[in-house]
């Protein structure tokens, strides 16, 4: 008997699919396969696939100047994986019975392997245009192999619980992986735990925290889904609309081995507060002849333009009207909306992704935003980190984001050098505990002006602990004035307003006045104040040296 059960046990490792080895290293690639690239996550499917071969990096994975390439573990998991892919194919064209999940396992290894492979072809499809408009070349010469690869690989298996995917859906999911990898990669720059935080929401956002679950049901549903990205001005968050809007799921017909739409023009941003409501109503719903006056011809807004894996980007949404909210609900809540002077109801089939700089919480108790709005906004929110945050978590990160911003405006010649003087300028200018206020944006404006000028003065941050008048502290002083008129208030907060925004179409158009209202009210002699204030920062936030 102990024969026959020894016989047996050795019998189904010999018709099992891999070695109790082989099998520790399937499960870790069928991880590493499924798991967001930009997580610790990787790197321990990484560690336990390769065991003593793995071969220790940067804990964070970011888009470095001095970057030589890719790292080796990946190579060693091709190297690796190979081999054990053709014996496990062998094995079942002989017969071979798999153990529990094996199949599953297979397939994992056969679609990581198949995604490394064609991956750099991927990339060169997408950066391909024709001469027309620019637009991409739409016949993908590559699939013809890639699905002859795949039918190698996985029609010798018989798959009793589920059938495989498509070799056109997944053909489909590869290129949007590439696409998603390289705009989130390329973009979002930074070597700090923040950046890396916001690279591994961005990629959630595109593929949610189950990518299995999306590669089944959820790659359909996520134009339904709006994506709201807040954080303070300057600190990239059309670029992280932009990586999320150009990202999207496009199929892919194996019958005339096109994607079905162009990714390349579907994104389509709007920056609300450069126009005026009327504008935005156009720009975004569009209107018929007559409509307006000026409108003399009938346009199609955005949402009509829009195609199905489109996006449509509505910067500052903060600044929109009560009545655009509400026009806005209903395109969110029931994908439908009417252009201006149209009485035909048309259907969005997009995604929509909005921005802000400012607290929509404080803006719906003040009263300035719709709560019920809001709540169609966050169904999926990203918060974009400061630069201060970044250099603060990782007081090198200054130095990376000099060396890539003077790399991108100047090239690859004398990179270093010129990075090196930039950076030893802030060092002896400015403030070691310098907040840049304007984050990333200020920072390439400042490398700019020290590479053209030599120089550069920072405006510093508005607020009390920099010496600067706070205008909530003026206000509630002036408030608590005896005798104080209306009109005399009216005109501290225009002057405020002004010193801030320093032109009179933005105040008027911010506080919602007419422009020689604002002009009118403008108090000189504290507006002189806050200018002397100003000036008195600059000194502040410069060191002088001989």
């Amino acid at each position: 008997m102990i024969y026959y059960v020894l016989f047996m046990y050795i019998r189904s490792y010999a018709l099992a699919l891999s070695t109790p080895s082989e099998k520790i290293f399937l499960k870790a690639i069928s991880d590493l396969a499924y798991c967001n690239p930009f997580t610790p996550r990787r790197l321990e499917c990484e560690r336990l696939a390769l065991g003593e071969r793995y071969v220790a990096g940067p804990a964070i994975w970011s888009n470095r100047p001095d970057d030589e390439g890719e790292r080796e573990n990946i190579h060693r998991l091709i190297d690796r994986g190979e081999p054990i892919a053709e014996r496990m194919r062998n094995k079942l064209i002989e017969g071979a019975k798999p153990l529990r999940d094996e199949l599953s396992l297979y397939e994992d290894l056969v679609l990581y392997l198949l995604y490394d492979r064609y991956r750099l072809k991927l990339d060169e499809y997408a950066c391909k245009t024709d001469e027309a408009g620019g637009r991409r070349s739409k016949r993908v010469s590559c699939y013809a192999s890639f699905a002859k690869e795949y039918e190698y690989y996985l029609a010798p298996a018989e798959w009793p619980t589920k059938q495989i995917d498509e070799p056109s859906h997944v053909f489909a999911l590869f290129y949007q992986v590439r696409r998603a990898f390289n705009h989130i990669f390329n973009c979002i720059i930074g070597g700090s735990m923040p950046s890396a935080k916001l690279r591994s929401e961005v990629w959630q956002s595109v593929f949610t925290h189950n990518m299995r679950r999306y590669q089944r049901t959820l790659y359909k549903k996520m134009g339904d889904i709006t994506t709201l990205v807040t954080g303070p001005s300057g600190t990239g968050k059309e670029l992280v609309a932009r990586a999320v809007g150009l990202s999207r799921y496009v199929s892919f017909d194996p019958k005339t081995q096109m994607f079905t739409e162009d990714d390349a023009d579907s994104f389509h941003p709007l920056n609300l507060s450069a126009l005026s409501p009327t504008l935005i109503e156009s720009e975004l719903f569009g209107h018929k002849r007559g409509a307006f006056t000026g409108a003399l011809d009938n346009h199609a807004g955005w949402l009509q333009t829009c195609g199905p894996t489109g996006t449509v980007f509505l910067d500052e949404i903060g600044e929109l009207s009560p009545l655009i909210q509400v026009k806005l609900l209903r395109v969110l809540q029931e994908r439908t909306y009417q252009g201006l002077g149209d009485t035909m109801t048309k259907h969005f089939t997009g995604k929509i992704i909005a921005a802000t700089n400012r607290d929509l919480i404080k803006e719906i108790r003040a009263g300035r935003f719709r709560e019920d709005f809001y709540y169609r906004l966050c169904s999926d929110m990203i918060k974009t980190p400061t630069l201060h945050s970044q250099i603060t978590d990782s007081p090198g990160e200054l130095h990376n984001l000099i060396l890539f911003l003077v790399k991108r405006m100047t090239g690859e010649q004398d990179v270093e050098q010129l990075a090196d003087s930039v950076e030893t300028w802030i060092s002896r200018s400015l403030k070691p505990d310098y907040h840049w206020p304007g984050n990333i944006r200020e920072l390439e404006q400042c490398v700019w002006n020290i590479l053209i000028r030599n120089e550069y003065h920072p405006l510093g941050p508005l607020s009390t602990d920099a010496g600067e008048v706070d205008p909530l502290s003026v206000m509630m002083s002036a408030m608590n004035r005896i005798e104080m008129s209306a009109d005399e208030l009216l005109g501290t907060y225009c002057t405020l307003t002004y010193a801030r925004l320093g032109s009179y179409e933005e105040t008027a158009r911010s506080l919602k006045l007419d422009r020689r209202t604002v002009r009118k009210k403008i108090d000189q002699k504290l507006l002189g104040q806050l200018n002397t204030q100003r000036d008195a920062l600059h000194k502040t936030q410069l060191v002088q040296y001989p």
